[in-house]
């Protein structure tokens, strides 16, 4: 089989989330850079593998995937019996409700902020506080959900780490290092729960291959 290759950036969260995914799974795999800042997610050749023009997309044997979560899903299901079950029956139903909360209660608050505090200084802007204290007035309520879910649970899911944990984790990674990382900090439950999923070796191996900047000096 041709090497597993993820295309992408490796500091995108959306790339990040993959390759949370294949790391968790023990599976093999090379980022292949496509540089957004010089437009090469708009020729023909990745067009070739998302014709939407975002990344990531995965290569797996003669598989072309695009869309993170679907990738998610493509590989905790095809490879099941390798590294973390990340779709554990006993979680069946809640899996499915956090999954679609990621989606769409958390992702739409989390991006943008990661994007103003996070991206935008990396490439010579500066946050719009407006955008800023609307996002995370928001997620914050979105937490405070959490929070309380996870008082009574270990994991999204129930006992077990699953796929909903795990898709979360380039966002949060990425929040931690904003000055909003407090939104996680504050809640106790959430921050015991972020601690834990961010302290697995997959997720270790995850963080040490992303290029994040040098903290700004005091």
């Amino acid at each position: 089989m041709a090497p597993r290759k993820l295309y992408g950036m490796p500091l995108s969260p959306n790339v990040v989330r993959v390759a949370t995914v294949l790391n968790e799974k023990g599976l093999d795999f090379e980022i292949v850079p496509v540089d957004l800042r010089t437009g090469a997610h708009k020729q023909p050749e990745f067009l070739a593998l998302n014709p939407f023009g975002q990344i990531p997309a995965l290569e797996d044997g003669d598989e072309v995937l695009y869309e993170s979560r679907a990738i998610n899903r493509y590989i905790a299901s095809k490879y099941k019996s390798d590294g973390a079950d990340l779709l554990p029956a006993t979680a069946s139903a809640k899996l499915e409700v956090w999954l679609e909360v990621e989606s769409h209660h958390f992702y739409p608050n989390v991006s943008p902020l990661v994007y103003q505090l996070l991206v935008k200084p990396m490439i010579g802007g500066a946050p719009d506080p407006v955008v800023v204290d609307k996002h995370a007035h928001q997620l914050a309520k979105v937490l405070d959900v959490y929070e309380d879910h996870l008082s009574k649970n270990k994991y999204l899911a129930g006992d077990e780490f699953s796929l909903a944990d795990a898709n979360h984790m380039s966002y949060l990674f990425c929040l931690t290092k904003t000055p909003k990382a407090g939104l996680v900090d504050e809640r106790p439950h959430v921050k015991a729960w972020w601690e834990d999923i961010a302290a697995r070796p997959a997720f270790k191996k995850t963080v040490a291959a992303i290029p994040l900047p040098p903290p700004p000096s005091a």
